[in-house]
């Protein structure tokens, strides 16, 4: 994929020249928050890099196996959609790989709970960059005044 960015306001090159017209070349990725979403899982699945997951735990466990030939930069997110991985949990299988160093299978067991996961490297694998729990956001309330 081949990026042009028209003029140079905001990009800087030591020892290069600008000429208005700069071509960036090489491969986009998604990082962050952003990743697209996917279809709710309803049973177990491989996930693949770069997309965000709702997994429906309502009727049974699940477990997500992460790619098995990942790069250093791909990310995944899974998150309890129906808040009932308390109940029926969340494994992450490394499928061959580490998660955090390790080649244990760890489980989501919160409801709401969600974890995005990033590869860095062998030695590492997959390392969680965010953890949280959507019962920690404060939900709206009315009052009524007499």
């Amino acid at each position: 994929m081949t990026v042009t960015i028209n003029g140079t306001t905001g990009i800087t090159t030591p020892g290069v020249t600008n000429t208005g017209n700069e071509t960036i070349s090489g491969t986009l990725t998604t990082t962050g928050f952003n990743l697209p979403p996917q279809t709710v899982q309803t049973t177990n699945f491989t996930a693949t890099a770069g997309y965000n997951y709702p997994v429906n735990t309502t009727s049974g466990a699940i477990t997500v196996y992460l790619p098995a030939a990942p790069v250093a930069g791909n990310q995944v997110t899974i998150f309890d959609y129906a808040g009932t991985a308390g109940t029926n949990n969340i494994t992450i299988n490394p499928n061959g790989g580490k998660i955090n160093g390790s080649t244990a299978t760890p489980i989501l067991a919160v409801n709401r709970v969600s974890v995005t996961l990033n590869y860095i490297d062998s030695t590492q694998g997959w390392v969680d960059i965010t953890v949280g729990n959507a019962t920690y956001i404060p939900q709206p309330y009315s009052t009524s005044y007499l």
